[in-house]
């Protein structure tokens, strides 16, 4: 009970600290309180530009493309399935489903506008928070948790690299290829590693009490109830 209490509870306090990371930016961006951060890591990040880079940054930003996600997720849902991985399989829809949902709502509530400075790609739609962004790490995130139940030893470390990797570079490219601005990214990681949280720590605790409940009863010992 110990250990649940402590997960439920670091769950909270993260989540506060993410809600208000969030609620800085969004509030910063209305402001206009952001226009010195955002420019300053546009500059650095852009000022980096060549040929090779370029193509490198377009090919992350093609990994977070809504096609190849789809594929991702198709191929992680039916392997689940196949294993026979109910819990697991509906955990991972939910996450999916709910950050589109999320990012949605909040592009349709903030509208803002994209960057329209250095674009080396054109892309559609409002700005904040950033979809590639929330998607690639919710995306990442949950399969490294999936993955981190099912495997031992190194092969969590290596997923959980890779996970970061992953998101890392697809944030670095959508600021690089001028598509969204830096706080677009902070957002969107705020919100969708909030929602991952809520998700994996429900899910958490229902396993919890599902393995609990399925445990033997001890035998009484003897003389109770005399």
């Amino acid at each position: 009970m110990r250990v649940l209490t402590g997960r439920l509870t670091a769950a909270l306090i993260s989540c506060l600290l993410l809600a208000a990371v969030f609620g800085y930016v969004a509030y910063s961006i209305s402001s206009g309180g952001i226009v010195r951060f955002d420019t300053a890591v546009i500059n650095a990040v852009q000022g980096m530009e060549s040929p090779g880079l370029t193509g490198f940054m377009k090919f992350f930003t093609a990994v977070g493309s809504t096609k190849t996600v789809l594929v991702i997720c198709a191929v992680t849902a039916g392997t689940l399935l196949y294993f026979r991985q109910k819990a697991q399989t509906i955990l991972f829809v939910v996450v999916i489903g709910g950050t589109v949902a999320i990012n949605q709502v909040m592009k349709l509530f903030f509208h803002r506008a994209r960057p329209d400075l250095h674009r080396l790609i054109e892309i559609s739609g409002y700005s904040f928070p950033s979809g590639h962004t929330m998607m690639a790490a919710s995306l990442y995130a949950i399969l490294a948790f999936i993955l981190w139940r099912n495997i031992r030893h190194a092969g969590r470390i290596v997923c959980a690299f890779l996970a970061f990797f992953m998101v890392a570079m697809i944030c670095i490219s959508r600021i690089y290829l001028g598509v969204h601005y830096p706080s677009d990214v902070v957002g969107g990681l705020c919100a969708s590693t909030f929602w991952v949280v809520i998700a994996t720590s429900v899910y958490a605790d229902y396993m919890k009490h599902r393995a609990s409940a399925g445990k033997p009863a001890a035998s009484r010992p003897q003389g109770a109830g005399k």
